[in-house]
């Protein structure tokens, strides 16, 4: 770890070029794997200080408005990746002009598209006021109200991590997830806790986290010198480069948003049952939100090793790459199930410190445990993904993706809600992970392994 954080960008580039596999694999996950952990823990925290200090209602809330939220930033997410991919490619050929031209071009262009879609949230906080639970209706308007100011400092972290991923320098996505969790932790004790402010609190502590998050990356990007040092010297908007990205980056914006949206419709199936499955399904994606994120996060170091040596002609090492990580990724999901599903009674009764509601604790409980085991499914899905945004082919993502949460999970729940009741949902969970994992391992041994993005 502190040898990779003592190499330069170009002794990074040549490490992902010329060195070992797996060694490098494991050096370059181990900040992305650490930021997951960091990642991950920041919902836990926000769950903990909700489910104790916001109540029932606050949390149930919250919980649903998370896919809102991430329907309008699934926008950023697909920018991002195509960042990455894009980026990624011009590093492994060495161009760094080109590297730091398309990342500012990237960088303005997301936090224009942020600050438009910004409203929105207001507009379906108002709109779902009328088709939901008469108990959290407020509070969801409330929340999304107020967290649309929040929203373009969200664009600009995910197009920050595109940046640095595909430079090779995932421990700078990691210092800035360590800063994030720490004031989320202090702005939600602050603000949850002494203040007792609710929904409005948990926004608050996310405005002013991520806006000392946004001075940094500001730093880190612009002021801090380095061989990829932006500079706003000489800017206008380049429209050839900004199609680009959006061409590459639209099916992944696509799909996160409909993946999104896919996981509203389900929180609306799972509201109907009353708030308390709401907040009891919300601590159950929370706590699982560890056992998903640490394995499949090396899905990004793939995108990153693979794109740098396809843009460098090296097809024989990036399906190497792709074949190592399947193994990495396996044994990582089955530690984590592991490790986790045991103790779930016990991770599920923190969030219920102060209150103990038995049927919150039974429900997510046994959530929790179904969620543990479809993550590995989930892994080898994300390790795939991975591979194919680093070749460039994002529709086929666009597709699979969009499959996950409609054709496999939410039909799933349809189909069986009169049956299994709540339990529709955890198991459409498990049903769809699999299958689509299953689908994208098959389409990969159909594909060629090749640059969809240099090859046009």
């Amino acid at each position: 770890m502190l040898n990779l954080l003592e190499k330069s960008p170009l002794e990074r580039r040549k490490l992902i070029l010329e060195g070992n596999i797996l060694p490098t694999l494991i050096l370059l996950s181990l900040p992305t794997i650490i930021m997951a952990i960091v990642q991950s823990m920041i919902p836990v925290f926000d769950g903990f200080f909700l489910n104790n200090y916001g109540g029932v209602l606050v949390a149930g809330a919250v919980t649903f408005c998370a896919p809102i939220v991430n329907i309008i930033n699934g926008l950023s997410m697909g920018l991002g990746s195509a960042g990455m991919a894009i980026i990624g490619q011009f590093n492994g050929l060495g161009d760094i002009k080109r590297v730091k031209h398309a990342s500012l071009q990237l960088l303005v262009f997301a936090l224009v598209l942020g600050i438009i879609c910004s409203p929105l949230l207001y507009v379906i906080g108002h709109i779902l006021t009328n088709y939901v639970n008469k108990d959290v209706a407020p509070y969801i308007l409330e929340y999304l109200s107020l967290y649309s100011f929040v929203m373009p400092m969200l664009f600009m972290a995910a197009i920050y991590n595109g940046i640095k991923n595909a430079c090779g320098q995932p421990e700078a996505t990691l210092i800035r997830m360590v800063m994030l969790l720490i004031l989320k932790i202090i702005f939600s004790f602050i603000f949850l806790k002494i203040l007792r402010l609710g929904a409005k609190g948990a926004v608050f502590s996310s405005f002013c986290s991520y806006s000392i998050i946004t001075l940094w990356l500001f730093y880190d990007l612009f002021i801090k010198k380095y061989e990829y040092q932006l500079s706003f010297k000489n800017y206008r908007p380049d429209w050839a480069t900004i199609r680009q990205f959006v061409r590459i980056g639209l099916p992944s914006m696509l799909s996160s948003m409909f993946v999104f949206l896919g996981f509203f419709l389900i929180n609306m199936e799972v509201q109907s049952y009353g708030p308390k499955v709401l907040a009891a399904q919300g601590i159950a994606s929370n706590i699982s939100a560890l056992t998903f994120t640490v394995p499949s996060s090396i899905s990004t170091t793939i995108t990153t090793m693979i794109s740098m040596n396809v843009g460098n002609n090296n097809i024989k090492k990036g399906k190497s790459i792709y074949y190592e990580s399947l193994i990495i990724g396996s044994i990582l999901s089955i530690a984590m199930i592991l490790i986790i599903t045991p103790f779930s009674r016990a991770f599920v009764k923190i969030f219920q410190k102060t209150v103990m509601d038995g049927e919150i604790i039974n429900i997510a409980t046994h959530a929790l445990k179904i969620y543990n085991i479809s993550v590995f499914g989930f892994t080898l899905f994300m390790i795939v993904q991975g591979t194919l945004l680093a070749l460039g082919r994002t529709k086929v993502t666009f597709v699979i993706g969009l499959l996950r949460v409609w054709g496999f999970r939410y039909i799933f729940i349809i189909l069986t809600r009169h049956i299994l009741g709540v339990d529709a949902v955890f198991w459409g969970n498990l049903f769809s992970n699999t299958i689509a994992a299953v689908i994208y391992l098959i389409i990969m041994q159909m594909i060629p392994f090749e640059s969809n993005i240099l090859n046009e």
